[in-house]
C-alpha cells in the first residue's frame, strides 16, 4: 500500500493555528497589512494553483523578483507546494544582469514586484510567462486579478520531491553562478534550529533583502516553526527599531552594516525603543568586527548575539555562541551540528597545526552543502576534494578548535554584506575602449567592512580620470558593485605565465591588519 503524501507544513499550522499572525507588513505611513497562517495558507495555495495552470511543476524553475513583502512570503510558500525551484533574483541588478540570470536559469516563468518588472525580459524561450504583483501589469504580463480567481485549495502534486531554491552567485569566470540546492537536509537543520534555541514564539524580523540565502533560510525556518514574520521592505534604522519594539521581535539575522546603523543611532533616538526582547541575534553576511559586537551588546542584551559562518553554497558551517562573542575576538566559531571541517594545504595534505603559521583552505564535508552549479559541472568538481566542499576561504583554528577566516582563496568582496566578484566587474570595466587591463579588489572600510577599488592601466595614449571609470561601471554594473575608488598604474603584477597578482595589489591597503578580510 502506497503511503499517504506528507501535508505540507504551512497547511498543517493553517488547520492547526489558523488565527495566529503569520506575516505582518507594517510600514511608515501605511495601513498595516497581516495574513493570518489560515490567509497565508489561501493566498499561497490560489498563487500555486495559477502557477499550475501557466504550465510551472515539479523541478520547473521559477525567477521571483523584489523587495521583502508578503508577496515574497507567499511564493516561497508557493514553490514549495509544487515542487518548483525558486530562483531569487536581486532587484538591485541591472537589466542586462538580470536577463543573464533569467536565461541560464531556464526560468519558464517569473513573479515580480511591479516596482521592479523592468528587470524582467519579455517572455520568450523558456520564459514563457510573467505574473506581476503590487502594481500594474504591463502588456504581455499577467496582473494579480488572475491569483485572486484561482482555487485556495493546497495544489495537486506532480511528485512527492521536495521544493529547490537555485541561488545565483559569481565566480571567477566573472558570469553568475546557481548554486542548486534541494531541501532534503532536515536532520542537519534541526540540529542547529535546537542549538540555537528556536521556539515557535519567537517573532523574526527581516533584515536586510530576502533573496540572499541567509536572510530568506531563516526567514523560512521562522515559518516551519510557526513563528511570527514581520516584514520590513527596505531597511530603515529608527524604523527597525520601531518594529523591534511594537512586536516585541525576538529573533532576526543581519549583516554588520545595518547593525552599525542602528547602534549608531543618538541614544535619543534607542531609548525611545524597548530592545529587550531580542533573543537572537545572527550575525553573519560579513565578520562582524569586535567593536561593533561591543556597541551591540552595550544596546541589546549580550546574550543574544549569535554568529555563524557559512555560504549560501555550504550552508551554516560555524556557529559561534554568545558567551564567546568577547572571548574569541575574530573567531567564526566551532564547527555547527553535522558539519565536518577540515583545513588543506595547496598540496592537498590535512593542516594539524594551530595558529595562524598553519593556516590551510577550509574545506566541509556535510549533508547540507549544494548539489551542484547548474550547468556547470566542472565549476561544481573544483570546489571538492573528496566529498569535501569549499568555497575557497582561507582559515586556521586555535588550541580549542575555534576557527578563524583569515583570507580569501577567490579575492571575493564582501561590501555590506554582499558578495561581490571582481572577476566580474573587470570584464565589463575592460570592456571600455581606454582601458587595457585592471584588477578589482576589496580594500578597508569602516562602513562596509569591504569597498570595491579599481586598478586600471589605461590604453596607450589615454588619458582617464577616477570619475570617468566610475561613470561607465555606473552604466553597466548594479550600484553596489560599482568601484568607489581607482587608482592607475602602468602595469599589473603578473607571474611567468601571466596570472595576476592582486594580493600585492591589496597588501598596500591592508597593511598592519591581522587578517586580510574586512
Amino acid at each position: 500500500m502506497t503511503a499517504a503524501p506528507m501535508p505540507d507544513i504551512l497547511s498543517v499550522y493553517a488547520s492547526t493555528q489558523p488565527d495566529k499572525l503569520a506575516v505582518v507588513d507594517d510600514r511608515p505611513g501605511a495601513d498595516v497589512f497581516t495574513w493570518t497562517y489560515a490567509e497565508l495558507e489561501a493566498e499561497s495555495n490560489r498563487l500555486a494553483n495559477t502557477l499550475a495552470s501557466l504550465g510551472v511543476g515539479s523541478g520547473d524553475k521559477l525567477i521571483w523578483c523584489g523587495p521583502n513583502s508578503p508577496q515574497v512570503v507567499a511564493i516561497v510558500n508557493a514553490t514549495r507546494k509544487l515542487g518548483a525551484v525558486a530562483v531569487p533574483l536581486n532587484y538591485r541588478l541591472t537589466p542586462e544582469e538580470a536577463a543573464y540570470i533569467v536565461t541560464h536559469s531556464d526560468a519558464c516563468a517569473a513573479y515580480v514586484d511591479a516596482e521592479y518588472a523592468h528587470l524582467i525580459p519579455a517572455p520568450g524561450g523558456s520564459l514563457r510567462h510573467v505574473l506581476v504583483h503590487s502594481g500594474p501589469a504591463a502588456d504581455g504580463t499577467l496582473g494579480e486579478d488572475v491569483v485572486a480567481q484561482a482555487s485556495a485549495e493546497p495544489p495537486a502534486r506532480e511528485s512527492e520531491e521536495p521544493g529547490a531554491t537555485m541561488i545565483y552567485t559569481s565566480g571567477t569566470t566573472g558570469k553568475p553562478k546557481g548554486a542548486y540546492r534541494r531541501a532534503t537536509d532536515q536532520d542537519t537543520a534541526i540540529a542547529l534550529i535546537t542549538k540555537i534555541g528556536y521556539t515557535p514564539d519567537d517573532v523574526y524580523l527581516t533584515s536586510g533583502p530576502l533573496y540572499h540565502s541567509g536572510p530568506l533560510a531563516f526567514m523560512s525556518v521562522g515559518l516551519l516553526l510557526g513563528q511570527t514574520v514581520i516584514i520590513q521592505r527596505k531597511f530603515e534604522p529608527e524604523d527597525w527599531l520601531r518594529l523591534v519594539d511594537k512586536y516585541k521581535v525576538s529573533s532576526t539575522f543581519s549583516a554588520p552594516p545595518l547593525i552599525r546603523l542602528v547602534c549608531a543611532q543618538p541614544a535619543g533616538v534607542k531609548d525611545r525603543y524597548d530592545r529587550s526582547s531580542m533573543r537572537i541575534m545572527l550575525a553573519n553576511a560579513a565578520p562582524w568586527s569586535f567593536a561593533l559586537k561591543q556597541a551591540y551588546v552595550a544596546d541589546f542584551p549580550p546574550e543574544s548575539l549569535w554568529e555563524i559562518y557559512g555560504s549560501t553554497e555550504l550552508g551554516v558551517n560555524c556557529v559561534l555562541e554568545p558567551k564567546d562573542q568577547l572571548r574569541k575576538p575574530g573567531s567564526c566559531g566551532l564547527p555547527a551540528p553535522g558539519q565536518e571541517i577540515r583545513l588543506l594545504d595547496p598540496e592537498g595534505n590535512v593542516v594539524t597545526g594551530t595558529g595562524p603559521e598553519n593556516s590551510g583552505e577550509l574545506y566541509v564535508r556535510s549533508a547540507g552543502v549544494f548539489h551542484e552549479y547548474y550547468k556547470q559541472p566542472d565549476s561544481y568538481a573544483a570546489t571538492m576534494h573528496g566529498d569535501f566542499h569549499t568555497v575557497g576561504d582561507i582559515a586556521y583554528r586555535d588550541d580549542e578548535g575555534y576557527y578563524y577566516i583569515c583570507d580569501r582563496k577567490n579575492d571575493m568582496i564582501i561590501s555590506g554584506g554582499m558578495n561581490i566578484y571582481p572577476a566580474e566587474l573587470e570584464a565589463a570595466l575592460e570592456q571600455h575602449p581606454g582601458i587595457f587591463d585592471v584588477a578589482v579588489f576589496g580594500i578597508p572600510s569602516e562602513e562596509w567592512g569591504e569597498q570595491v577599488h579599481a586598478a586600471v592601466v589605461p590604453a596607450p595614449g589615454v588619458t582617464l580620470t577616477e570619475a570617468d571609470v566610475i561613470a561607465y561601471a555606473r552604466e553597466h554594473l548594479a550600484n553596489y558593485k560599482i568601484p568607489r575608488s581607482v587608482s592607475f598604474i602602468d602595469e599589473l603584477p603578473r607571474t611567468g605565465s601571466g596570472k595576476l597578482l592582486k594580493r600585492q595589489l591589496r597588501a598596500p591597503f591592508w597593511a598592519g591588519r591581522t587578517t586580510q578580510v574586512g
